[in-house]
């Protein structure tokens, strides 16, 4: 790339601290990163330096001189990227004057009650400014790529086109503005996407300002993406605009050197998860945990939209089908989304003490068994099990197992939740009610919180407990493919592609695809009820075999795959705005060139029949099952070819890229 070319990137978190790696080994020392300044995170992650730029450096002096405050270092992740923060709050004096700017040029206005859409006005004329001033700052005229993610950093690009300053422009939707409030509402979204009057809709919702800052900045920008192909079908619709390219979300993928190590991992994660099963549920662990599988589902707190509502009636069922089937298999469902709480709830705090308790009183009698045993042995005679505990012993026993009895269930949430009677999950759990009794086998745990290696209940971080847990469900309706399914692919070696609907975890790749557009709720339902009872027949060897095969499919989710669509977006920018410069090649960046992708032929063609037919193998008769473990990852490596490797380009490299509209 040119030396005189910069990228100037602001919005979307992990999909920035990701790829930052990938995209400075393209861009070098012309990367630079842009957000709002937030000094909590600053003393934590970030390394505060001098620019090493000469342009960009007079620039920050000049924005700082002229009333703003603006930082400038390192963000410390893989690739430590440049990051140039802009303090939103030290320039709100400018918000009125900035509000009749946007009012008297783009006729869009913004009530003062919603700070979030105020804060955004700050930062979009903060980085036009900033932008500006580096065009104007630099000896000869540059070359800038700016990339911005989602409506609250928009109206950025919309300052610069209409300011016309020297930049090309991208803009990406991870979800619309308006689809999400639209799939809240509980409505048949994706079948009726041409019908919705867009203008009323988000003036019914009061987010009108909103969807026209969002609106604005995909009508203005040279370039503009979204995540997927059915966001792209949505932005469509909804935006008024087909997408130049999807760029789908990726993730950095770390390889195991040996298929061992993740499952030591994975087994080491579990009996954590066990440890903390065993106190929420003291008094009535009535259940194997050998036999016992985790499942879970995280995000925000988004009842349909993330699909909690259908997975909850899938476990009812599930529960049913279970017990009727006299299965020694139990389920435990973790439902992992941040709600209004006051604190932990005491019950779960006092069956964590529970616990620890008679794990200690079970360490002292151990000691003394052990003294006594060591004393027996020294004279040269056989220990007399009978004598062994004495009296004292059996009474702290007797104590520690008195202890465990209460006369209550345990808990379904394990924190005080604010808004108890009126709580989605909660009331839910009430319809169908599953409240963790003895004859449940489904047992459910919510946890209105985000997990954390420092919490007094689950000491766990958000990649430990996954990679703890057995599967992962998420049935979302809106946005089906986030960051959390993909991360939870990665963490458990159960990779994932760009589908369509939604993503559930699966027979020999490690997902399933539930259908939740052309079938009805009651129909999806069933569908994933089905899943999940195939899934908990599945013996543990045939489960440590499916995540051998998955972690071979992983490269689809390595931001060395993904990343050639930024690569094609931002060329594609270029030639947009700097025709006489640059000229742009299309390369069919949506097309999946680089992977064949056929089930092994080891695997039957359907889910449905992945399993054996019932009755089912005894874990006896599964170790007899011919399975080669080298062969099969043979075949799994002629099916898959390398991904693509981002080339490395001098710094003085040049490159053609043809527009083409």
């Amino acid at each position: 790339i040119g030396p005189r070319r910069t990228a100037i990137v602001g919005g979307i978190y992990t999909v920035i601290q990701t790829k930052a790696r990938l995209t400075c080994e393209e861009w070098g020392e012309n990367y630079f990163l842009v957000g709002p300044y937030m000094e909590s995170s600053v003393r934590t992650q970030v390394e505060l330096i001098e620019p090493c730029n000469a342009a960009l450096r007079r620039t920050i002096d000049k924005m700082n001189s002229s009333g703003c405050k603006v930082y400038f270092g390192r963000w410390l992740i893989e690739g430590s990227p440049y990051v140039i923060l802009l303090d939103v709050g030290f320039t709100a004096w400018s918000l009125d004057r900035w509000k009749s700017e946007l009012w008297e040029n783009c006729s869009i206005g913004v009530p003062w009650f919603d700070r979030e859409a105020n804060d955004a006005i700050l930062f979009g004329f903060l980085t036009a400014w900033l932008l500006g001033e580096y065009a104007a700052q630099c000896d000869e005229p540059p070359h800038i790529v700016a990339h911005f993610h989602e409506w609250l950093a928009g109206l950025g690009l919309v300052l610069c086109r209409q300011r016309q300053l020297p930049v090309a422009t991208i803009f990406t939707t991870h979800a619309t503005l308006l689809g999400r409030y639209l799939c809240a509402g509980n409505v048949d979204f994706y079948n009726n996407l041409a019908e919705f009057n867009v203008d009323k809709e988000a003036g019914d919702r009061q987010i009108y300002h909103r969807y026209c800052l969002e609106r604005a900045a995909v009508r203005c920008t040279h370039v503009f993406t979204t995540v997927s192909q059915i966001t792209a079908i949505e932005a469509e619709h909804l935006l008024k605009r087909k997408p130049d390219i999807v760029t789908p979300n990726g993730l950095n993928v770390k390889k195991f050197s040996a298929m061992h190590e993740f499952q030591n991992l994975h087994a080491q994660s579990k009996a954590r998860i066990q440890e903390f099963v065993r106190g929420h549920f003291y008094g009535h662990l009535d259940f194997n945990l050998d036999k016992t599988v985790f499942l879970f589902i995280a995000g925000r707190y988004e009842f349909s939209n993330k699909g909690a509502d259908i997975f909850l009636e899938a476990l009812a069922r599930l529960n049913y089908l279970l017990r009727v089937n006299h299965s020694d298999v139990t389920i435990i469902a973790f439902f992992i989304m941040p709600a209004r709480t006051n604190n932990f709830n005491v019950e779960t705090l006092k069956g964590q003490a529970v616990r620890k308790q008679l794990w200690d009183t079970a360490q002292t009698v151990k000691e003394h068994f052990g003294k006594k045993l060591y004393e027996s042995l020294l004279v040269g005679q056989l220990p007399d099990v009978s004598k062994m505990l004495d009296k004292e012993d059996f009474t702290m026993m007797k104590r520690a197992i008195f202890a465990t009895q209460r006369q209550c269930l345990p808990p379904v949430c394990s924190h005080n939740m604010l808004e108890d009677s009126s709580d989605p999950i909660l009331n839910c759990i009430r319809r169908i009610g599953l409240f963790n009794t003895a004859q449940d086998r489904v047992k459910v745990i919510f946890h209105p919180e985000f997990l954390s290696s420092t919490s007094p209940l689950l000491p766990m971080d958000y990649e430990e407990f996954v990679r703890g847990c057995h599967l992962g469900v998420f049935p979302s309706y809106y946005e089906p493919w986030g960051y959390t399914p993909g991360k939870t692919t990665h963490t458990m070696y159960m990779c994932f592609h760009c589908v369509m609907y939604i993503f559930l975890n699966s027979s020999f790749s490690g997902i399933y695809i539930l259908d939740r557009r052309y079938c009805g709720v009651d129909e999806s339902c069933n569908q994933l009820t089905s899943f999940l009872f195939q899934f908990c027949q599945q013996s543990r060897r045939q489960r440590i075999i499916q995540r051998n095969r998955t972690e071979r499919l992983s490269d689809l989710l390595d931001w060395r795959y993904l990343g050639r669509y930024y690569v094609s977006a931002r060329h594609m920018a270029l030639a947009k705005a700097f025709p006489d410069t640059f000229i742009y090649e299309p390369q069919e960046p949506t097309s999946a060139t680089g992977f064949r992708y056929p089930r092994p032929a080891s695997v039957p063609p359907s889910p449905a029949h992945s399993l054996h037919s019932s009755p089912h193998h005894s874990e006896a008769e599964d170790e007899e099952e011919p399975y080669d473990e080298d062969l099969e990852a043979e075949k799994d490596r002629v099916n898959i070819r390398q991904p693509f490797n981002m080339p490395n380009r001098n710094k003085n490299q040049t490159v053609s890229l043809p527009e083409k509209n």
